[in-house]
């Protein structure tokens, strides 16, 4: 008897990890067991050195559906549990960059990992929905919206329900760049090695300076951001990276 496809697959590529959400007959919708897998695998991401950059995508014709329907009506779920948040690695998020992979639909949960993504390619005929109207669901983990969207643009995917273009999606700023269908994935995996060739801790920094520079007003933003880069200037790799560069080489970064 042949064991079930995981409804997850992980794969390394040097310091990249490349997740793939596998429920494709079920257009990648979020159970509890495709829940955890994605939990698994950004923890890995976050807790081993060696990796530096996390690609996201789904399996088949959509990149996810939002979450299992049919679980949630076996179930019964009215408020969803607080687990249901946490996508992106146990602790809902990640300290290093992810990129979401989009092919066909992201709606609901899938706009929500886009969402929660750092940087998003889409192919030409994706799609992206806060859909929970459609289905007298709620979207409080919409907020954060609200810095990365006009406001009425925040309000048409809000209220209506409708999917937005990936056109339009890129046009506003959701989406970084279209790419063919063919070349998604492998266009993806070589950002995210862009990314992983840069200094860990200017990366890490970097990230850590968007979160921040998103809440609070400019001025505590200056504050933050020099008290976030100072261990970056004081590192062993802020001396590499000149070194390297009047020896005419690739800098060695150590992360530390």
């Amino acid at each position: 008897m042949t064991s079930p496809e995981p409804v997850c697959l992980v794969e390394r590529d040097g310091h990249v990890l490349l997740v793939t959400m596998n429920r494709p007959r079920q257009r990648n919708a979020l159970d509890a067991a495709l829940r955890q897998a994605l939990r698994d695998a950004f923890d890995l991401l976050d807790d081993d050195p060696d990796l530096r950059c996390a690609v996201l995508t789904g399996a088949g014709p959509s990149f996810c559906a939002g979450g299992d329907l049919k679980e949630m009506a076996g179930t019964a779920v009215t408020v969803p549990p607080e687990e249901w948040g946490r996508l992106l690695g146990s602790r809902g998020s990640v300290r290093k960059p992810v990129i979401a992979a989009v092919d066909g639909h992201a709606f609901a949960g899938g706009f929500r990992l886009v969402q929660g993504a750092d940087l998003c390619l889409a192919t030409p005929t994706a799609s992206f929905a806060i859909s929970e109207v459609k289905r007298g669901r709620g979207a409080p983990w919409a907020a954060p919206l609200i810095t990365m969207l006009p406001r009425k643009v925040m309000a048409e995917l809000l209220l209506t329900g409708e999917p937005m273009s990936a056109e339009r999606a890129h046009t506003v700023g959701l989406v970084n760049a279209l790419v063919p269908a063919e070349a998604l994935v492998s266009s993806a995996v070589e950002l995210a090695h862009r990314i992983a060739a840069n200094a860990p801790l200017s990366v890490a920094a970097a990230k850590q300076l968007i979160d921040v520079a998103s809440e609070v007003g400019q001025t505590q933003a200056v504050r933050h951001a020099n008290a976030i880069y100072e261990s970056v200037y004081r590192s062993e790799d802020a001396l590499e990276g000149p070194r390297a560069f009047a020896e005419k080489r690739a800098p060695r970064w150590q992360g530390r």
